[in-house]
């Protein structure tokens, strides 16, 4: 599954097409395993291979990839809140209000007739709370509109018995039924998209986070992004060339030596140590075990023994 996001990106880059094919592209990079998983037809069977997707297969894009829907659901069921904030906040560069206090766990949502039986009930009631619902009305639509990919990211047309069928309204007024409508909303949004990937890039290649001094970096790397039909190449220059990157911290032009292949200077002669030879360690060594430690008494000498007279014959 990793595999398959990687080389989506990796194509998109190395043929410098429009970035955001990540989220719209109608093909995939799948070996026969995978794409027996996905239930995809017309695979040559010799490793990863693209693949062109017809429109029934509900696959196309990051959002499908398993790598993508199994690290934003939860160990025991999906989560459209994950599925959407990681939408929100890294490909629409939004970032919605956060949660107000004490907020009750999605678990805990409980109605008169019992525990919700899918998630969609369970989001529903958990935005009964106005407060909840102000802030879930932003990436609810857009996680549930991903709730026919399960757990572990296979198509699915129910959930404990309950059919799927995704009906959601975006606080943009945009109609969210699946995954065709979520990419509909990418390409009607290109500009959002085009500022999220360059947040990304600028904040990777700069090593820190983005200040508000970089407004107006970002602002002109989106600008040619759009002009230029989104092409990798076009972000890519326009990060290296733009004035945070080449005045970064920490750079002053000049040229400087590796740190593991630094020598230091040394010190001057008046802070030099003076210099132990082996005599001198032996020398101390002597004068340190001749001299009786403090506490403890030398032992006094035994008397010395009369001798013993002979015998007589």
């Amino acid at each position: 599954m990793k595999r398959e996001t990687e080389m989506l990106f990796e194509h998109i880059a190395r043929t410098d097409r429009d970035l955001v094919e990540l989220v719209t592209a109608d093909y995939t990079f799948v070996d026969k395993p995978l794409a027996d998983y996905y239930g995809l037809s017309g695979h040559p069977g010799h490793g990863f291979q693209r693949i062109d997707l017809p429109p029934e297969s509900n696959r196309g894009g990051l959002l499908t990839h398993g790598s993508f829907l199994v690290s934003t659901s939860n160990p025991n069921r999906t989560s459209p809140v994950k599925r959407g904030l990681f939408v929100l906040e890294n490909l629409l560069n939004a970032e919605p209000p956060p949660p107000p206090p004490d907020t009750p766990s999605l678990d805990e949502a409980v109605t008169p007739a019992g525990a919700p039986k899918t998630t969609r009930e369970q989001l529903a009631v958990h935005r009964e709370n106005p407060a909840c619902a102000s802030c879930h009305a932003h990436f609810d639509p857009i996680g549930l509109a991903l709730e026919n990919y399960d757990v572990i990211g296979r198509w699915r047309d129910a959930e404990n018995g309950e059919p799927i069928r995704p009906d959601e309204v975006a606080v943009t007024g945009q109609q969210l039924t699946g995954i065709h409508d979520l990419r509909g909303f990418f390409a009607s949004r290109k500009d959002r998209f085009y500022r999220g990937t360059t947040e990304k890039l600028l904040t990777y290649a700069l090593g820190r986070g983005l200040a508000p001094t970089d407004a107006p970096t970002v602002d002109d790397i989106t600008a040619r992004l759009v002009a230029d039909d989104g092409k990798f190449s076009t972000l890519l220059m326009a990060v290296i060339e733009s004035p945070p990157f080449q005045t970064r911290r920490g750079d002053d032009g000049q040229e400087r030596s590796s740190p593991r292949n630094a020598v230091p200077e040394p010190p001057p002669l008046e802070q030099r140590r003076p210099r132990v030879t082996m005599r001198d360690l032996l020398e101390a060594r002597e004068a340190q075990e001749s001299t009786p430690r403090r506490g403890r008494r030398t032992p006094a000498p035994e008397p010395a023994q009369a001798p013993t007279p002979p015998e007589n014959p």
